[in-house]
């Protein structure tokens, strides 16, 4: 027998199992080697690591897994949550619903390359998160705007004082027979032969072909706002911005009186009816305003005013006499026009209507309807005998600043 054979079998060395952290045993047997002395060169050796930082001892730091691990749970719960309620969210098979639903939401309507079901789902998933109550709250929003949107466009009226009623009934008893008499002309100028109709039409365009200027003259240092002929066509009246109103004769254009009492931009001047052919000089002939509010009446004997009209809060931009020469009305840019009584020297109608200034007023040839034009785009024709806007003029991108009744009263 060989020696080999009878040495034994090497021991089989049993791996050691730690449990817990190794910090403290390490602690420990360096603490043993200090104080034994014993492995000096070796405990050196371990300091030297330490305090160059090849050996990092922990002093106790943790860093706590659980709960980062119990966020992710939490966010997975959420998540299943959501989509347990998304699954439990009914939504519109119709697909133009759904856009309005989304549209409703503040979401886009549709994304690139989503489809109809593609939509459905993204609804849904919105719908989830926010709740299903935001789209009947968005909706009855929407509602409620609208509906308030409405209640600011919608025509009220109000109960007025005895002096409108009266006025209204005067204006009807004026009105009807005017209109009247211009329905019997135009019956009468119907029955007109077609070739006579078409000679009178021929020779009144070939006179104003022939229209040239006749005269020419400086009004102002400053720029000319309005100018306005006497009913008689013997006189020219035209307003500045530096506020004078002056009066020229015509056609020699010579200046016959200046008309002082505006400090501001004068935005328009007008003859009464029937100024300079039945009424005296010392009655009231013109009227003016201006940017600041003022708005005065003018004889033809006087370069001052006679009287002022009070109560306008803002620019009074345009003024029309009434066919009458009984009332005024006035157009102003705190959204109203107005009309006054000179006979009772009183205002007995602030009309609201635009939604911006109003700048322009006529009258209509009966004295039947008021229209007016403002910097809203918009114009109205209102009936004076009843008070109601009997006409909405739509189709202006930009302000209205100007407007008038054709002579034959259909057109405006």
């Amino acid at each position: 027998m060989s020696d080999d054979d009878e040495m034994p079998a090497p021991a089989v060395k049993k791996s050691r199992v730690f449990y817990g952290s190794l910090e403290e045993k390490e602690r420990e047997r360096l603490g043993k080697q200090e104080a034994g002395g014993g492995a000096g060169t070796g405990s050196d050796a371990v300091k030297a690591g330490i305090e160059a930082g090849n050996i990092n001892i922990s002093s106790g730091e943790c860093l706590e897994m659980e709960e980062r691990v119990s966020e992710r749970q939490h966010e997975a719960l959420l998540e299943f949550e959501r989509r347990r309620r998304a699954r439990q969210i009914t939504v519109s098979t119709d697909d133009s619903e759904v856009k309005a639903g989304l549209r409703a939401l503040g979401e886009p309507i549709t994304v690139f390359g989503e489809g109809p079901a593609d939509r459905r789902e993204r609804l849904r998933s919105i719908l989830s998160v926010v709740g299903p109550d935001a789209l009947k709250k968005s909706r009855k929003d929407d509602e409620k705007a609208k509906r308030s949107q409405e209640e600011c466009q919608q025509t009220w009226y109000h109960e007025g004082p005895v002096s409108l009623k009266e006025a209204r009934l005067w204006l009807a008893r004026y009105s009807l027979p005017r209109a009247m008499r211009r329905l019997e002309a135009a019956r009468a100028q119907r029955d007109v032969a077609e070739a006579t109709r078409t000679v009178r039409t021929q020779e009144l365009h070939k006179n104003l072909r022939n229209l040239n200027n006749f005269c020419s003259q400086i009004g102002d240092d400053r720029p000319i706002s309005f100018c306005h002929f006497s009913p008689d066509s013997k006189m020219l009246a035209t307003a500045s911005w530096s506020g004078l109103c002056k009066l020229w004769s015509v056609p020699d254009c010579n200046l016959i009186r200046t008309l002082r009492g505006h400090s501001t931009n004068v935005g328009a001047v007008v003859f009464r009816p029937a100024a300079g052919v039945s009424l005296d000089q010392s009655d009231v002939s013109l009227a003016s305003c201006a940017a600041d509010g003022a708005v005065k009446l003018w004889n033809l004997e006087s370069d001052e005013p006679v009287a002022d009209i009070e109560g306008h809060s803002q620019r009074v931009s345009r003024l029309a006499w009434h066919p009458s020469g009984r009332f005024l009305g006035t157009s102003c840019y705190d959204n109203s026009w107005r009309l006054w009584d000179l006979e009772a020297q009183e205002e007995i109608l602030h009309q609201e209507g635009h939604s911006k200034g109003v700048h322009d007023l006529q009258f209509h040839p009966d004295g039947s309807l008021a229209a007016t034009g403002g910097l809203d785009s918009f114009g109205r024709v209102w009936d004076l005998r009843t008070g109601r806007c009997v006409m909405f003029l739509e189709g202006h991108l930009k302000e209205i600043y100007s407007l008038h009744f054709s002579p034959n009263g259909y057109e405006a």
